[in-house]
């Protein structure tokens, strides 16, 4: 990539640069951000087949699959390289067009791809074969020298998924645990849900500590706005029986009625002041 962008004149190469910086930074966490930097890029060089690959990753990455596609395809009359290949394939997929898939699958591009292109390839493959309703071939497909090996791989992970999961639609629920406990131990960067997978076939529910949390935290914070509410209310009553009792009487208002003892709290000091006492004030 670096050798491309050399060919530009050197403010545009950096422009360039920090675009697809930022397209590989965003890509897995903010695909449609990644998208608009991608699209940035392609119009200051198109011309750049790291631009162009670059773009089609975008647009694959938000399902715009003809984009992707188109932009896949002048990346390798650009480069000559088969490398994009299974992806391009995966392409017509998107499309729906899985025919076409297979069709490539079946090409000489295949037989130029390293071990990782033609995994990767046979993924695609079986996609498609299920895309088709075609779930006994999807498993053949996928059963290959690279699903039987021991050693662990870049691809083997999601090659014993892929086959896991195959055998779980069809059916096979005891091969598929299997398969899947044979992913969890290939997968050590959690690429995959295969724990998940595996504890849904055990009939094993996880229950999320931090949610529990949460939620005991939050029937908490009712219960204390609650007592908060009784209280509240509890005070407002009591100021206003304290003000009642407060209140000054007229005993020439034929419409007083004195207080009886019992309704008056002690504690409560009633201040009269007579008329003599208010003058002299």
């Amino acid at each position: 990539m670096r050798q491309e962008l050399l060919s530009l004149p050197k403010g545009l190469a950096e422009e360039v640069s920090r675009n697809l910086v930022m397209v590989a930074r965003l890509i897995d966490e903010d695909p449609e951000q990644a998208y608009a930097y991608a699209r940035i890029a392609l119009r200051l060089a198109s011309r750049v087949a790291a631009v162009r690959e670059a773009a089609g990753f975008a647009a694959y990455a938000t399902q715009k699959y003809s984009e992707a596609l188109a932009e896949f395809r002048a990346s390798k009359r650009m480069t000559g390289s088969v490398e994009l290949w299974p992806v391009m394939a995966d392409c017509e997929r998107g499309l729906g067009r899985p025919e076409r898939a297979l069709a490539m699958a079946g090409e000489p591009e295949v037989q130029k791809l390293d071990k990782a292109g033609q995994v990767e390839m046979r993924l695609v493959a079986a996609g498609a074969r299920r895309d088709m309703g075609e779930l006994d071939a999807a498993i053949v497909t996928l059963q290959s020298p690279e699903l039987a090996s021991n050693t662990v791989q870049p691809w083997t992970a999601r090659l014993r998924y892929a086959y896991a999961d195959a055998l779980l639609a069809a059916g096979r629920e005891d091969e598929a645990r299997e398969w899947f406990a044979k992913t969890l131990e290939a997968d050590k960067d959690g690429a995959t849900d295969a724990s998940d997978r595996l504890a849904e076939i055990d009939g094993v529910e996880f229950v999320d500590a931090a949610v529990e949390e949460e939620e005991a935290d939050l029937a908490d914070d009712l219960d204390l706005d609650e007592d908060d509410e009784d209280e509240d209310e509890a005070e407002v009553a009591a100021a206003e029986r304290a003000a009642d009792q407060a209140e000054y009487y007229d005993e020439d208002d034929e419409e007083y009625e004195p207080l009886d003892e019992a309704d008056v709290d002690a504690t409560d000091e009633i201040v009269v002041v007579e008329d003599d006492e208010r003058d002299k004030a």
